[in-house]
């Protein structure tokens, strides 16, 4: 560089863009001001200013060495009104989603990285006609095929005496009852539909601003991206500009799904009907049957190839649906559906349900081969990382498939949870399957079977748990003599230390969360198979099956079944009324809402039918602001994100243009960027993105304690600039009772991060490091003062250093 022939010029206005972490807060918290002033956006995003400060960058001598203070509140797109605990009811579908996005990082393994995409889009498929079927378990099999055509159990339920036999009414023949009760699970599926559609047009159908800035990714297929987060010499995913517009994909899912869920639903109705005719005959002509089961057949394996076509484009934004597809496939199916009911609906005279439906069959289909699919993931997933092994990755790179059994797991109890209580219902007294005089024969008996290894799956869970437990009573006794180090100029107090310490062993249990979600996902692997295995050996129940075996074999199996109902009942109970309570007390929705800030921050690239993603609207508001407000006031700023907040700020970062991210400073506190999101989503966290983050933006700080569970570090100051990490920050700030502290600090963990004195230090450093000194460049380049990108030749330095001719001091490594 040519020496600067000018002096620095006025640094001009400064902001702080502050975002919050989980859990939710309020714009009057953030800015500690009771009447704040919404600057731009809506009810449910939006950012915010004190009143005074609405005129701030016109007169930036009122606030002096402080930045002016906004705040940006989104807690209301994951916790706003009641209809968010529905929620509750599409877990499984968002945990099979997270799936999508822990692949390991790939590098040139493009083909790889699209077969692992495929297979999580097919296990979600599966979760979808499993809900369904368990729609249709309860509606079609055990209330019109099995109560409806028993007297006794249809006498007792007045709701369902114009479906009984006794009656003999129109609706009494069996196949009629079928399609009647079929408008239950189409209903369900038509309401999943309206709630994936309306959140469509809210989320991916909002398209965000872009600017004129090539994605210099290289060129490749406009999928998922077949390189890491930071493709060789290229922007990384989450910089790319289709990354956070998923309009089409979710269009595509959510039409290919409902197609689904209408099949399904028009293969119970129909294969009853076509069963009778071919074994019985009857009026209705066999080859009807035939016919619409080749339809069937036909409509899921279109349904099949949409799922296995090309996923997300990230590298440009795809304005462009899928309109015939998105429009008659699931036409088409609902149009099946009508069809399979009038089929079904023909007058049978000699028609008798007796026994139950084909539902074993459906759901030992189902659990096998969702089996099958995670099998050949965990086979993906492995090939991946061995290519491209990153030490600090979860599980060897296995936490995708984890989480795809785990997702698999949850529905099948909340399948096998509604078809016991249901079935416990319309018997009364009796008990469904164990033969002790039911008045019907009711759920399948796998789902009996998945119930009885859940107090297995806890027994087995109890040795790792034992294990961490005795772990971190371990890690906080060798603790104890560090804390009393830290803190040697006060009085020792053993229950002071013991607690600190207690405090800190227990918050570095989120890095053992591997240990437990192993464990689970192979026991319900190895357990599903086994139950599947029983279920069709023996046919009936575990309490019956093991008859003869012994009477310690025969009491172990019999309390195992029972143990599990009521667990699995109880479980169903507890979802419920949180649900409930959810609904109308918003405090408990926000807690609810902690779990959809994890879980919902990735787009739905894997099911459409899963809470939407909230960092599609977060990111765009986040980085049209920073752009915006830079580009107009040529003024500093500092994005400061603590928690999950941290994880969205670096985000829009990301997809700042060069000249805005010059201009930005990100500071976070309490962060997971690493500690979570880089372990169990390292091809977009991993450390190549975030290196490559650290080089393009200007300066970063990160803040974090070793009491905090959530937050760590980011393990990024190997490079030559100035370095991202600072701590671990003294957690409480004062030992004991002291005179100026008479009362016991508080332990903050993850929390009040602001109070430090530390924070303030480290934004006025970061704001110093912003300030231009604009060089006159030899070859007159650098006329008007404008300094260049990151990464290019100009006053800026590319390593996330201070700008050129500011003193090293400056850069907070010493002072922070």
């Amino acid at each position: 560089m040519p020496p600067a022939t000018q002096g620095p010029q006025s640094p001009g206005p400064a902001l702080e863009l502050l975002v919050h972490g989980v859990g939710g807060a309020t714009p009057q918290d953030m800015l500690d001001d009771p009447c704040p002033v919404r600057v731009t956006g809506d009810a449910t995003a939006a950012v915010y200013r004190r009143a005074v400060d609405m005129d701030a960058e016109q007169r930036p001598e009122r606030h002096g060495d402080r930045p002016i203070a906004e705040a940006y509140c989104w807690s209301n797109l994951t916790s706003g009104n009641g209809s968010r605990a529905l929620w509750l009811l599409l877990l499984p579908f968002m945990v099979v989603n997270l799936a999508h996005w822990m692949r390991p990082t790939a590098r040139s393994r493009t083909r790889a990285v699209r077969l692992y995409g495929v297979l999580v889009r097919l296990v979600a498929l599966s979760l979808t006609v499993l809900l369904t079927a368990a729609a249709c378990e309860v509606a079609l099999d055990l209330a019109a095929w099995q109560c409806a055509g028993v007297p006794d159990c249809s006498n007792r339920r007045s709701w369902l005496g114009f479906l009984s036999t006794d009656q003999g009414g129109w609706w009494s023949q069996p196949g009629r009852r079928l399609a009647f009760a079929a408008v239950v699970p189409t209903a369900l599926v038509g309401l999943l539909w309206f709630l994936s559609n309306r959140t469509w047009s809210a989320y991916e159908s909002q398209r965000p601003l872009t600017w004129d800035e090539p994605d210099d990714s290289g060129p490749g297929p406009a999928h998922d991206p077949g390189t890491s987060g930071a493709s060789a010499g290229g922007r990384p995913a989450l910089g790319r500009p289709g990354f956070w517009y998923g309009r089409r994909l979710v269009a595509r899912l959510r039409a290919v799904h409902t197609a689904a869920g209408f099949l399904t639903v028009a293969a119970w109705v129909a294969g009853a009907a076509a069963r009778h005719d071919r074994a019985a005959g009857g009026p209705v002509p066999a080859i009807l049957g035939r016919l619409i089961e080749a339809a069937l057949v036909l409509g899921a394996l279109v349904v099949l190839w949409a799922v296995c076509r090309r996923g997300r484009s990230e590298r440009r934004l795809d304005s462009r649906l899928d309109r015939t597809l998105i429009t008659w496939l699931p036409g088409a199916a609902l149009a099946l559906l009508v069809l399979s009911s009038v089929f079904a609906a023909w007058s049978r005279p000699a028609w008798v349900s007796a026994g139950a439906l084909s539902g074993d069959i459906t759901f030992s289909v189902l659990t096998l081969g969702q089996a099958v699919l995670v099998v050949a993931l965990v086979g993906v997933a492995l090939g991946l990382y061995r290519r491209t092994p990153e030490p600090r990755t979860v599980m060897g790179g296995l936490g995708g498939p984890a989480v795809a059994m785990l997702a698999c797991a949850l529905g099948g109890l909340m399948t096998g949870g509604v078809a016991q209580r249901v079935a416990d219902w319309l018997d009364g007294p009796g008990t469904p399957g164990m033969g002790r005089s039911p008045v019907i024969e009711g759920p399948p008996v796998l789902l009996s079977w998945q119930a009885s290894v859940i107090p297995v799956l806890l027994v087995l869970l109890t040795v790792p748990a034992a294990l961490l437990l005795l772990r971190t009573w371990l890690a906080a006794r060798a603790l104890e003599p560090e804390i009393d180090g830290e803190y040697a100029g006060a009085r020792p107090d053993p229950v002071r230390t013991r607690q600190i310490a207690r405090i800190r062993a227990t918050a570095a249990l989120t890095d053992s969360a591997p240990w437990i979600l192993g464990p689970v996902a192979g026991a319900s692997l190895l357990l599903g198979a086994a139950a599947v295995g029983g279920a069709w050996a023996s046919g009936e129940v575990p309490g019956l099956a093991m008859e003869g075996s012994g009477p310690f074999v025969e009491s172990v199996a019999e309390t195992a079944q029972a143990t599990g109902s009521w667990l699995i009942g109880l479980g169903f109970l507890l979802f419920v009324t949180w649900g409930r309570r959810a609904y109308r007390d918003a405090s408990a929705r926000r807690t609810i809402g902690i779990l959809w800030d994890v879980g919902t921050f990735w787009p739905r690239a894997a099911h459409p039918f899963a809470p939407p993603c909230y960092a599609e609207r977060a990111v765009p508001d986040l980085a049209s602001r920073m752009s915006g407000w830079t580009a107009r006031t040529r003024g500093r700023l500092v994005i400061s994100g603590h928690s999950q907040g941290s994880v969205l700020a670096a985000s829009a970062v990301w997809q700042l243009p060069a000249g805005a991210r010059s201009r930005v400073a990100l500071l976070t506190y309490g962060s997971p960027i690493e500690r979570l999101y880089a372990r169990w989503f390292p091809a977009y966290f991993g450390p190549g993105p975030l290196a490559e983050l650290h080089r393009t933006v200007h300066c970063w700080r990160n803040l974090w304690r070793a009491t905090d569970p959530i937050g760590g570090r980011v393990r990024l100051d190997e490079g030559p600039g100035p370095e991202v990490d600072r701590g671990p920050l003294k957690d409480p700030l004062v030992y004991g009772r002291t005179p100026e502290h008479p009362l016991l600090e508080p332990v903050r963990g993850h929390s009040d991060y602001q109070a430090d004195p530390v924070f303030a230090q480290e934004r006025a450093a970061l704001l110093e490091r912003l300030t231009p000194v604009l060089p006159r460049q030899a070859d007159g380049a650098g006329a008007g003062g404008t300094p260049k990108a990151p990464g290019r030749t100009g006053g800026i330095r590319p390593t996330g250093g201070h700008p050129t001719g500011s003193p090293q001091g400056s850069s907070g490594r010493s002072s922070g």
